[in-house]
């Protein structure tokens, strides 16, 4: 059985999408089907129809779905990703396909990311070995429901970072490649500090010294975020910005509350990633779907002020705001400590 000539031309077309633009599309073909170059360029070409089997082995090798090339007239929007497969790896799992999508952005020559903030963007995070140790665990004992962690209580001592210290610094090298805008407002803090909240008020955090800790963590998280948008670099935290910096854009939006919604830029070709499960995404390629989105951000950015690298009066006034949000969260710790004594 075999595919018209047409949808195989757009199959490949998207193939080529999919893959580094380093790699050569005839080179990766003949790998992944054991065929001869020749045979690959005439597939490629359309002088030879791929079969079933051949279609199989091309959408696995390069994770990509064939349903969109049998409904090209229809409403249909096909997605691609992963969930929590509720294994002792799952985190490191999910680690390794968020490093595995920034990769692969980072591949093309042209390349951007766009973010529509709901809650600050993980990778900011990870700027902290402590904040990014209280993540981890919040992720793994309140979301992807670890067993071995059922009864247990966040320490900073406990070093939760440390396990996965090695592939953050790779995510964090590679983000920092990678240009990027961000659309926030002033509720993008408020899911972080919420975590810390709750887990102090139920007594999941063992010390309320730990807790303040974690707050004074954010606070220099913040201290960051200025810094990158007063540059319109991106950078390390406590470090300049350096020659593989990449370009950081954030926009300041009072309206509109983000949804996480995560965009990529790669070459000619779009990819949305839309949040499902509180911290998993599925992506789509889809044409249609991707220039209709990007309009959207393009259309939301225009109504935003940006606050990055211009603008510091804006700025200014709302990383001033953000603090106060975590000064007050302090203060009413400090209060009952008082209180207490």
């Amino acid at each position: 059985m075999t595919i018209s000539s047409l949808i195989q031309a757009q199959f490949f077309q998207s193939l080529k999408s999919a893959i580094p633009s380093y790699a050569s599309l005839v080179d990766e073909v003949a790998e992944t089907l054991d065929v001869s170059m020749d045979s690959a360029y005439r597939r490629i070409r359309g002088e030879k129809l791929l079969d079933f089997e051949e279609l199989r082995i091309l959408c696995q090798r390069f994770n990509i779905s064939l349903d969109k090339f049998f409904s090209l007239n229809s409403d249909s929007i096909m997605f691609q990703g992963k969930t929590n497969s509720y294994k002792e790896d799952s985190f490191m799992e999910w680690m390794e396909d968020v490093l595995a999508q920034l990769n692969l952005v980072n591949s093309f020559s042209h390349k951007h990311v766009y973010f529509l903030v709901k809650d600050m963007p993980p990778f900011h995070h990870y700027y902290h070995p402590a904040l990014a140790g209280f993540k981890f665990f919040f992720w793994m004992k309140s979301i992807l429901l670890f067993e071995n962690l059922k009864s247990v209580k966040f320490s900073i001592e406990d070093n939760h970072f440390e396990k996965y210290r090695e592939i953050t610094q790779k995510t964090i090298k590679i983000y920092n490649r990678v240009p990027t805008s961000e659309i926030w407002n002033e509720e993008g803090l408020n899911t972080t500090l919420r975590q810390i909240e709750v887990y102090h008020e139920m007594g999941l955090i063992k010390h309320t010294e730990d807790t303040i800790f974690l707050y004074n963590c954010v606070l220099e998280v913040i201290d960051h975020l200025e810094k990158m948008a007063e540059t319109g670099k991106k950078s390390i935290l406590g470090q300049p910005p350096t020659v593989d910096s990449a370009e950081y854009k954030m926009y300041l939006n009072e309206i509109v509350l983000g949804d996480n919604t995560f965009m990529a830029e790669l070459g000619d070709t779009k990819i949305t990633y839309l949040n499902h499960s509180v911290m998993y995404f599925i992506g789509s390629m889809d044409p249609k779907f991707n220039d209709s989105m990007f309009r959207n951000l393009e259309n939301l950015m225009k109504r935003s002020t940006l606050i990055s690298g211009t603008g510091e009066k804006e700025r200014k006034q709302f990383f001033n705001k953000l603090r106060k949000k975590v000064e007050s969260k302090i203060s009413k710790i400090d209060i009952k400590i008082d209180t207490s004594t």
